[in-house]
């Protein structure tokens, strides 16, 4: 199982990289760059289209694994495996019908992210085609939350709106290098736990080949950044996190875990939320639309407090890691263990919120 995992990551991670690299020299050749601008973050022009490679990789990826699948010889193989893990193969290979659906879902959002790349749409028309792509995943993916709600349709409205939210926080991640990628690997690390705890080899292997595709295109996204993911990469990460996150089973209701770790996603979301809620109350405070860019992410504020891009980058990992390890914990403690989590992880946004308000500086908007 180890070895098949590792070969997934490493394989997953040398297309996303190859792909980047020639998607990088393609945008350049093309000028399909983002400029700088005075309401944003950077001050020099770097390649747009790392979407691009991130999309591609992923669906080159999920394809080949369908197309392969419905090959007899190799279905015969991988239920023998899956039965040595006991997982159902049955249950395995019925999952893989619901990937055209999830492509489908994810190339609507990769189209809607690049066509705002190149012409800038505006929030209304952006969140209307994200929440027709969340409708259509969770009601023809099954890509639902379903604790202990039994109305179809109430889940299916519950994950639609779940979805938009994930995909606009990473959205609001992707501005500054390493930032959306990086704590998008991180969060579905730690979903992946849950994966592997629940038996769930087929959601568990959709995290192993997005993490490795994201570690691919983050070897150029990584400050200094050679590419950017620009929209088309962002909403599909945050969508394909979103997916993660409703497809992993956190409470077994014959089993012996406990109901509170249900919040898992929640507490390990805890870092890039912050994000999503604070800039976007700044925005409102100041009479400014909340899906207008600026430069008022926690992450520029903590640059402006003398922290190098690549030290607030690294400050989010390490933040997001400590809110991640202490939602994997939450399978195992009890009642009086979910409440110190629970405090340990407001305590740790709270200790951003105090860095990054220390020592304001007279032009910031905060």
């Amino acid at each position: 199982m180890i070895f098949i995992a590792a070969g997934l990551v490493v394989g997953s991670f040398l297309l996303s990289f190859i792909l980047t690299a020639a998607v990088r020299k393609w945008a350049e050749r093309i000028g399909f760059v983002s400029k700088p601008r005075t309401d944003r973050f950077g001050e020099r022009s770097i390649p747009l289209g790392g979407g691009v490679a991130i999309f591609a990789a992923l669906s080159f990826i999920i394809l080949s694994a369908v197309i392969s699948l419905r090959a007899p010889f190799v279905q015969q193989y991988v239920s023998g495996f899956l039965d040595l893990v006991n997982v159902k193969s049955a249950d395995f290979f019925a999952k893989f019908n619901q990937l055209a659906f999830v492509l489908g879902c994810a190339f609507i959002l990769f189209i809607l992210g690049l066509w705002d790349d190149k012409k800038h749409l505006g929030p209304f028309v952006k969140l209307g085609v994200q929440f027709a792509a969340a409708l259509i995943a969770a009601g023809f993916a099954d890509v639902r939350v379903e604790m202990f709600i039994h109305s179809r349709i109430i889940t299916t409205l519950l994950s639609a709106v779940w979805i938009v939210l994930i995909v606009n926080v990473f959205n609001f991640l992707d501005n500054m290098d390493g930032a959306c990628a990086g704590i998008a690997v991180i969060v579905s690390s730690v979903l992946l736990v849950a994966a592997a705890l629940s038996g769930q080899a087929f959601v568990g292997g959709l995290a192993i080949v997005f993490i490795g595709v994201l570690l691919g295109f983050l070897a150029f996204n990584f400050p200094p950044a050679k590419i950017f993911a620009g929209d088309a990469g962002s909403l599909v990460i945050g969508f394909f996190v979103a997916l993660i996150s409703l497809r992993t089973t956190y409470y077994h209701q014959a089993g012996s875990g406990k109901w509170f770790a249900v919040f898992m996603p929640l507490i390990a979301l805890a870092v890039p939320l912050y994000d999503f809620a604070s800039v976007t109350f700044l925005r409102i405070r100041q009479g400014k639309s909340p899906f207008v860019g600026d430069t008022q992410h926690f992450s520029h504020r903590l640059n402006r407090r003398g922290l190098s891009q690549t030290q607030t980058v690294l400050a989010l990992y390490l933040a997001t890691l400590c809110t991640g390890l202490g939602a994997t914990f939450l399978y195992q403690v009890n009642a009086a263990g979910a409440i110190l989590i629970f405090l340990q992880t407001v305590m740790i946004l709270a200790i951003i919120a105090v860095f990054e308000s220390t020592g304001k500086h007279s032009n910031d908007k905060v």
